[in-house]
Parts: structure tokens; C-alpha cells; sequence
């Protein structure tokens, strides 16, 4: 069992350290950035930001989702996926996946370069449009971190 305390260890700070990272972004830098007048300046900052931030996110998503998916094998605890008082661990494997395609697939493909080019054109729109992505991704992220930690000591709101 000692390798499921390990997996459990990895996956809770991973969590942290992923979640953290949105959070001081969503509520740091963001605001920060927003208030710069020059539009290049505010593209720049944040993408020299962001691009340092990208990798730990992606370790971290990824570390977050092979240790979240070896507890449930070895629990055998995929029938909890058909039961509704296990809502979070639906909303666990939602914002997983949500940010993994985010992260490796549309920043790279996509994201990258229609940031790139209406953060310059239009910067108050695309900065607050960006701004609002971030809460609604810390939003989820809070309510489903909020639903573990209560559900998994036998919490059931449902």
C-alpha cells in the first residue's frame, strides 16, 4: 500500500502546485499585466510569464493524472464514475482533462497565435476575455479541489 500513499502524496501536491500556479496567475499577474498601456509591453510580460508557468503545468497535469488514475485501478474504484455522490471525482477528471487539452493541444495548435495577434489589435477585450477564462478555470478548479478533499472523507453533499 505504501505505493498508493506515494501516488496520493504525488497527486495532492502536484494539485497544489498546478492549481497554485492558475490562482496566482487568475488573481496576480493578470491584474497586473492589464494595467501596463503599452500593448506589446502587456503581450510580453505575459507570455514570458505564462511560457515559464506552461511547463510546470504540463508536469504537474501529467503528474496529476497518472497518480489520479493509479489510485482509482488500484482501488478498482471506476464504478464510482456511475454513482452521482461521487460528483467530484467526475469534476476531478473534467478539469484534468479541460486543462490537458488546453494545454497540449490548443495553446500549441491554436491558442498561441490568435493571442498573439489580437492582444496587439484588440488588447482590452482580449485581456479581459483572458482574465475571464482564468476565474472560470480557478472557479471549477476551487469547487472541485473544495469537493475532493470533502468527498474523499466521506463528505456526501448528494
Amino acid at each position: 500500500m505504501e505505493y498508493f500513499t506515494l501516488a496520493r502524496v504525488i497527486h495532492v501536491l502536484a494539485v497544489v502546485l498546478w492549481i497554485g500556479g492558475v490562482s496566482m496567475i487568475t488573481t496576480v499577474i493578470i491584474p497586473a499585466i492589464k494595467k501596463f498601456s503599452d500593448p506589446k509591453k502587456r503581450y510580453e510580460t505575459f507570455e514570458a510569464i505564462e511560457n515559464t508557468f506552461a511547463l510546470q503545468a504540463k508536469i504537474t497535469t501529467t503528474l496529476t493524472g497518472l497518480s489520479g488514475f493509479y489510485m482509482l485501478y488500484v482501488l478498482d474504484a471506476w464504478d464510482r464514475y456511475t454513482q452521482v455522490q461521487f460528483w467530484w471525482i467526475h469534476a476531478m477528471t473534467l478539469v484534468w482533462l479541460l486543462f490537458t487539452v488546453v494545454l497540449f493541444v490548443l495553446e500549441p495548435l491554436i491558442l498561441n497565435k490568435l493571442f498573439e495577434k489580437y492582444s496587439i489589435t484588440h488588447p482590452e477585450k482580449t485581456f479581459v476575455f483572458l482574465h475571464r477564462f482564468h476565474w472560470v478555470l480557478l472557479t471549477l478548479s476551487v469547487i472541485t479541489i473544495a469537493g475532493a478533499v470533502a468527498g474523499s472523507h466521506g463528505w456526501h453533499w448528494i
